[in-house]
């Protein structure tokens, strides 16, 4: 358990780095913006670029380790949605954003470094192909289910052009299908192109922990403690557990393909949970609390998860 922790620590002391710098006025919530916005524009597409188009894409993109993280997924986003609904008394689209809070891991600023560190840089591949499905997945199922639900949802034609949107205008997306598009078209990218990539990719995931640290002071933990208390085990434990279970019992997946499953479901709901909530103006409340505690107990969930599969 100690090297365990060993693993996770340094991760969240980069974390915590960022949210004390900000909390103490040594950096400000503009500039933990800025580093934000420069990360997710810019170095962490450049990180996805560069794996999915060096990616063996034949090799990882296996149907059943897909199924056995997205199985978990969608479990976790219609049940938290149902309790929430039936159990908290939330209206239909509220009950949607409490569900997509549960949905959404943040899989690249916790779940690359953490992983990485855990099983060495080989263990990202089968993650990179969660990953490139994960954004434009969540959106979809999330998107459709909220305009479906709620009383004052729009046509299908504009929810089909809303999901188009925010797939296409998300920069993280974009690297990715830039990225396949190079592996799949056998392109050769001249060194004076990759090299200033590379230098990208370096500068990505420490300064997007640190920034995420700062971004958070801003979030403020609401009541709902009961219903934020669902999501963060549904989020947690239960996903990667259905992930472990279908992984391990039904498709009999490699060591190395379930570590990817169990350990990209385990990680915390990311910030897109809040922007969700957001875009819709429903539970903001839960979503930030979701993000808060859930990164929190990730340190808990995470240390189990890694000592079951083993490091």
């Amino acid at each position: 358990m100690i090297e365990n922790l060993q693993i996770i620590i340094p991760v969240f002391i980069l974390v915590g780095a960022g949210y004390i710098a900000v909390k103490w006025r040594l950096f400000t919530p503009e500039q933990a913006d800025a580093v934000m916005k420069f990360t997710q524009t810019f170095a962490i597409p450049a990180l996805l670029f560069s794996a999915v188009a060096n990616l063996d894409l034949s090799a990882v993109f296996q149907p059943k380790l897909l199924i056995s993280y997205y199985a978990g997924n969608t479990f976790v986003f219609f049940t938290g949605a149902l309790i929430a609904r039936k159990f908290f008394k939330r209206p239909p689209g509220a009950a949607v954003a409490v569900g997509f809070s549960g949905m959404f891991a943040n899989s690249v600023l916790i779940g690359i470094p953490i992983i990485e560190r855990a099983y060495g840089t080989a263990a990202l591949q089968p993650v990179y192909a969660i990953i490139a499905m994960h954004a434009p997945y969540c959106y979809i199922v999330g998107i459709t289910t909220m305009e479906v639900v709620r009383a004052d949802g729009q046509p299908m034609t504009q929810t089909v052009k809303k999901i188009i949107k925010e797939i296409f205008s998300n920069s993280l997306a974009i690297g990715i299908m830039l990225g396949f598009a190079v592996n799949l078209l056998g392109i050769t990218l001249p060194r004076f192109v990759w090299s200033p990539i590379q230098m990208m990719v370096s500068a990505a995931i420490p300064a997007a922990l640190f920034a995420l640290g700062g971004i958070m002071v801003r979030y403020k933990l609401t009541d709902r403690m009961g219903e934020t208390g669902v999501v963060v085990i549904l989020k947690l434990f239960v996903h990667p557990g259905i992930a472990y279970s279908l992984a391990t019992s039904v498709f009999d997946l490699s060591i190395e393909f379930t570590r990817a499953a169990v350990m990209t479901g385990a990680m915390a709901p990311g910030i897109n949970v809040y922007v969700f909530a957001s875009m819709y103006d429903r539970a903001k409340g839960t979503a930030a609390n979701a993000v808060l505690l859930g990164t929190a107990f990730s340190i808990i969930s995470i240390s189990f998860w890694l000592f079951l599969l083993g490091t």
